[in-house]
């Protein structure tokens, strides 16, 4: 069961680190300069878990077993970087702007599946698409 839950508890843990400092980012800052500085960390990070995590760490090895998805993965994660950024730098409040674009992301996630790997379309997915669409509503009533 923890090997099950840990992952979703880390991504939620570091979503809230995450938004927080996005929205606490340096306003007159470039989002792109600010990332860079993200990115390097993020490697360097990454790297040292690499050797912290794996006996016989060799990432000569590991490269050798790439495709086309790190790529995409990383002009991904800059796309969603880059756009919380703009989003509080435009005024998107912290405690709307992620439940917003999650309640769009479950939306598409949903087609997505269905259209790439063939997962069901079942009547409780519809009326969570519906939940949703209707949470965006009232989230957004001013």
């Amino acid at each position: 069961m923890f090997s099950y839950i840990w992952p979703i508890a880390l991504v939620v843990f570091s979503n809230i680190l995450y938004q927080i400092t996005a929205k606490s980012s340096p306003e007159n800052m470039n989002p792109f300069a600010s990332l860079t500085i993200t990115y390097v960390v993020a490697a360097v990070f990454s790297g040292i878990m690499y050797f912290v995590l794996n006996k016989d760490a060799n990432l000569i090895k590991e490269y050798a077993k790439t495709n086309w998805t790190p790529f995409a993965l990383g002009i991904s994660i800059v796309g969603l970087e880059v756009g919380f950024l703009y989003a509080y730098k435009a005024g998107w409040q912290v405690s709307t702007a992620s439940i917003v674009q999650s309640a769009f992301l479950a939306v598409a996630l949903i087609f997505a599946g269905l259209i790439l790997y063939k997962e069901p379309l079942s009547w409780n997915k519809i009326v969570g698409v519906i939940i949703c669409l209707l949470g965006l509503t009232f989230i957004n009533l001013k």
